[in-house]
């Protein structure tokens, strides 16, 4: 065969391969995926499936591949469950598509939000009215938005760093004094600063020790918020006019010193709990790193933190020019009683990690929801997905 002619033959092979390769992706409407589109199971056997069903077991399909968390703590079966001492075990995992004999007989099919914003995955031909399509982020929308319309009415479950998810993946939880769940929610009930009780002289002994102004964690650069341009301006602000410091540590500023955070909660008065993007509810432990060590919060982000954090307990830079916001820091700092009233909620509250309980732990929270009957049979489709995912906050 000549050469022009096995580059014919190679053209009309690839181009077969490409045809086949591109079917598989569900980019016209001659597969309707949308749930209100579903009018019952349209089942093919699989001979090569690997198990069959049992009763009492809730199977769960990562549709797309196992490559960060979520998924990778996930593992394979009910070992995540179990070892996270789980109430409800009985949700068994899985990444392979042949387990079980359709992709129907799964209760939950898992998507994670790095390969939905992409755009470039296959979605399953069919599916079934019983089951629930899962969108998976704990990451901000802001860095994985959805904008293709095959996702509108595609997805009948989140699971997500958003409040009004039906599972919470955040990072914050709110207990009251007596250890029960009380936030963070979208309408939360504070008391009033003034309601709530003076701190004891113990705490005001430890606060005096404080000597340096501010302090800022950060490992990422180059955030897609702005953050970085902001906290520059205060850094000069406090230097130039009050002689005062915001001390930056990580990859972009100091090495961390040993004791890095009992010499953060013994020395500074104010932690910088500044979010790499801008997007609606997205709080993470940079939040507990102030509260859980005794500075005052100086947050940046998209949330409403009167969803996390009565008023009064933080300040908010996004509210603030950088001129206003440090001015307030330094009269804060010069003025001991008023920084006290900052701690307040101490008498009142306690701030953890989500995952630290198997009663707020989100991998058992979604066990616990995909075995609510009623929840499994309720209708909480997003039919305008993207308007919802993306929210206020792309571009910013």
């Amino acid at each position: 065969m000549s050469i022009k002619s096995q580059g014919v033959a190679f053209g009309y092979g690839f181009a077969i391969f490409i045809i086949w390769y591109l079917s598989g992706f569900d980019w016209t409407s001659r597969t309707n995926t949308r749930l209100d589109a579903v009018r019952g199971e349209t089942k093919t056997q699989n001979p090569y499936a690997e198990t069959t069903l049992e009763p009492n077991i809730k199977y769960i399909l990562q549709w797309t591949r196992p490559m960060k968390e979520p998924f990778t703590f996930m593992k394979t079966g009910q070992d995540l469950f179990i070892e996270r001492r789980c109430p409800v075990n009985n949700c068994y995992v899985t990444w392979n598509r042949t387990f079980l004999s359709n992709v129907t007989d799964y209760h939950a099919v898992l998507f994670y939000c790095h390969s939905v914003s992409r755009g470039f995955i296959r979605i399953p031909r069919r599916r079934s009215a019983h089951q629930k399509y899962v969108f998976v982020s704990p990451e901000p929308a802001a860095y994985y938005p959805v904008y293709h319309e095959r996702y509108n009415g595609f997805f009948n479950m989140t699971w997500t760093y958003r409040l009004d998810s039906e599972v919470f993946y955040g990072y914050v939880l709110v207990r009251d004094r007596e250890g029960k769940k009380i936030g963070p929610k979208e309408v939360m009930h504070w008391p009033k600063l003034s309601e709530m009780q003076r701190i004891n002289h113990k705490l005001k002994e430890k606060l005096n020790r404080k000597r340096i102004a501010a302090a800022w964690l950060v490992s990422n650069c180059r955030s897609r918020g702005g953050r970085e341009e902001v906290a520059l301006k205060i850094k000069n602000e406090l230097q130039s006019k009050y002689n005062m410091t915001l001390d930056i540590f990580g990859a972009c500023g100091q090495i961390l010193p040993d004791m890095f955070w009992q010499m953060l909660e013994r020395d500074y008065y104010f932690y910088f709990s500044f979010e790499n993007s801008v997007s609606e509810d997205y709080v993470s432990e940079k939040l507990l790193n102030a509260l859980q060590h005794y500075m005052v919060p100086v947050v940046y982000g998209g949330a409403n933190y009167t969803r996390f954090m009565p008023d009064g307990t933080y300040l908010n830079a996004r509210t603030f020019t950088v001129e206003a916001l440090v001015k307030r820091m330094v009269n804060i700092i010069n003025n001991k009683e008023e920084y006290y009233d900052f701690f307040r909620w101490h008498n009142h509250y306690t701030y953890h990690y989500a995952g630290d309980t198997p009663d707020t732990d989100y991998y058992c929270e979604f066990c616990k929801k995909i075995n609510d009957d009623n929840f499994m049979t309720q209708v909480t489709i997003k039919d305008d997905f993207a308007k919802w995912w993306n929210g206020w906050n792309i571009g910013e």
